[in-house]
């Protein structure tokens, strides 16, 4: 990683270990708070209340350092990193609604599954069209491993692409479901994002916003750690999701999300067989409970040892991810 890379990460780091300083007591005093699943583990009643939506400390903060750090780059024509951003606003602005709607009814239900998916697949053909327009998305998929690529007609590539940014989003957001896990995960994803675009020169400045990121999710971890003083909602983990998805595509290279997202593969993957389980045998469950971090709750894993187990894991497959892409740059 080069020195611009850690500069916007501790800028972004200290803006948002700020920004989180007044913003949580400021949801409090809004009553901001988490309503949790009645259906959940017991043991997390005692979350109730927490104040959500603490998302907007890292969006805010990585804002910030993109927009002042990447100034220069943009008068000189150089807007992906903030495609990239606005991207993940937009996801963000969704799980915000869905945020809000909760918070107002006084329960764990926001915005309903039909009217998420198409706010997010508006969200990612328009971004897919934007990137399209600027020359910044082509039509060769790029496997890694093997460093080749093949052409794959536009249209297919498009449906593809608007397929693997939703479950991507919604991935990450099955993740966001103890304190501190879609944070330390998608934080060493936003390292790996990093490694890469500072890697990459075809482009140029790549690195800033996954650096921002992982930056203001290192200051977020501080408040979100277990016992976590802080969710970052919907409106946090939408934008994660997005952010995730964005730089997969900016950096055309949307099958390494297949390794370096492994945890959110499973946690999708667990919800998926226990709802299939379910209705195939008539009310049986495959798992105590899903998605994957709550049936190894119940299993009587701790938050702190799944949080440490997640992140060992995705920090072994971006690792392998490293090497799988290396022979591109």
């Amino acid at each position: 990683m080069d020195q611009s890379s850690f500069i916007a990460a501790a800028v972004s780091f200290a803006l948002t270990l700020i920004i989180g300083k007044f913003l949580i007591p400021e949801l409090r005093k809004l009553h901001a708070g988490q309503s949790i699943r009645a259906d959940g583990p017991t043991w997390h009643a005692a979350k109730e209340g927490t104040p959500t939506m603490g998302g907007i400390m890292f969006i805010l903060g990585t804002g910030v350092t993109v927009l002042i750090l990447g100034w220069g780059r943009m008068l000189d024509g150089v807007f992906t990193h903030l495609y990239v951003y606005l991207f993940a606003l937009v996801f963000g602005l969704i799980g915000f609604v869905d945020d809000y709607r909760k918070v107002a009814r006084h329960q764990n239900e926001g915005l309903t599954a039909k009217q998420k998916f198409v706010l997010q697949l508006a969200a990612a053909v328009l971004f897919l069209t934007l990137m399209r327009y600027e020359g910044l998305l082509t039509d060769r998929l790029y496997i890694p491993f093997f460093n080749v690529s093949f052409h794959v007609n536009w249209i297919v590539y498009l449906i593809f692409a608007a397929f693997v940014i939703v479950g991507a989003v919604n991935a990450v957001n099955l993740t966001d479901g103890i304190d501190g896990l879609a944070c330390s995960v998608t934080f060493l994803v936003m390292v790996f994002f990093t490694a890469a675009g500072a890697a990459w020169t075809v482009g140029g400045g790549q690195a800033l916003f996954p650096a921002a990121m992982a930056g203001g999710l290192a200051a977020f971890f501080v408040y979100n750690r277990h016992p976590a003083r802080v969710f970052m909602g919907d409106t946090g983990s939408l934008f994660l999701g997005g952010a995730v998805a964005a730089l997969a595509f900016a950096m055309d290279m949307p099958l390494i999300l297949i390794p370096v997202g492994v945890v959110y593969i499973l946690e999708t993957l667990s919800d998926i067989i226990q709802v299939a389980y379910f209705k195939a045998t008539h009310g049986k469950r495959f798992f105590k409970m899903a998605p994957l971090h709550h049936h190894l709750e119940l299993s009587g894993w701790n938050e702190g040892k799944i949080v440490i187990v997640a992140s060992a894991l995705t920090a072994v497959c971006c690792l392998l991810a490293w090497f799988g892409i290396r022979g591109r740059f």
